[in-house]
């Protein structure tokens, strides 16, 4: 899709700068009523593997979170968010580092890779409905092992209950295309991922839906 970068392209060097401490602080806690520290930090290591892609990697803060000793690549269309996760984690760390858009297949070297892949607030910065970002997960499947784990979170745009700063929110990133999710529900992300996966768990907090999948079809 000709629009995929509109999500990502908020983030040049500045904003990502910015981003700790506005998304990972201030929204989370207030307006997605999900806490970094105390949900989102254990739910990424609880799932991770030692041979791990991190998909949408903004600040690279999460990937902080890694042991030392574990494999790290990264994959995201917008160079200014590889470059501060690498710098950030340390490119010796670093196995692969992709620039990719997510609706496209995945290059054959990384086919059957992954132990563990995340995808943490991506899906809702992806355009178009659940149903028009089924091929994302399509295409990550592509790069997981065959007892590999798919996981991470996304912000639901419907039947979770919003704040009124929440609302104001999702007003205004979806009118500028930094998010699409007015239509992603819980129903509509687990119907995505049994789609590809043979077990799936999805767990919400606030208005933020922690999901994992696992058993490739």
């Amino acid at each position: 899709m000709s629009n995929t970068d509109n999500g990502t392209k908020i983030y040049t060097p500045l904003t990502l700068k910015l981003y700790d401490w506005w998304v990972l602080c201030i929204s989370n806690s207030y307006a997605w009523n999900c806490s970094t520290k105390d949900i989102l930090i254990p739910y990424f290591l609880q799932n991770l593997s030692p041979n791990h892609l991190d998909i949408g990697v903004g600040t690279g803060y999460y990937l902080t979170k890694i042991p030392a000793h574990y494999n790290i690549s990264l994959m995201d269309l917008n160079p200014a968010s590889l470059k501060a996760a690498s710098a950030r984690v340390g490119e010796d760390r670093i196995h692969y580092k992709v620039r990719h858009d997510v609706f496209e297949s995945y290059p054959e070297e990384l086919h059957g890779k992954f132990d563990s892949i995340s995808m943490y607030y991506l899906i809702h910065c992806l355009p178009g409905t659940m149903e028009d970002k089924r091929i994302v997960i399509k295409n990550a499947k592509t790069a997981l092992t065959k007892g590999g784990i798919l996981y991470g979170a996304t912000i639901l745009g419907d039947k979770v209950r919003h704040n009124s700063f929440a609302l104001k929110l999702l007003q205004i990133y979806n009118k500028k295309g930094i998010f699409s999710n007015f239509s992603d529900s819980e129903e509509e992300l687990k119907k995505m991922l049994s789609h590809y996966f043979e077990n799936i768990d999805v767990i919400v907090k606030g208005a933020v839906a922690m999901f994992s999948a696992h058993g490739k079809k």
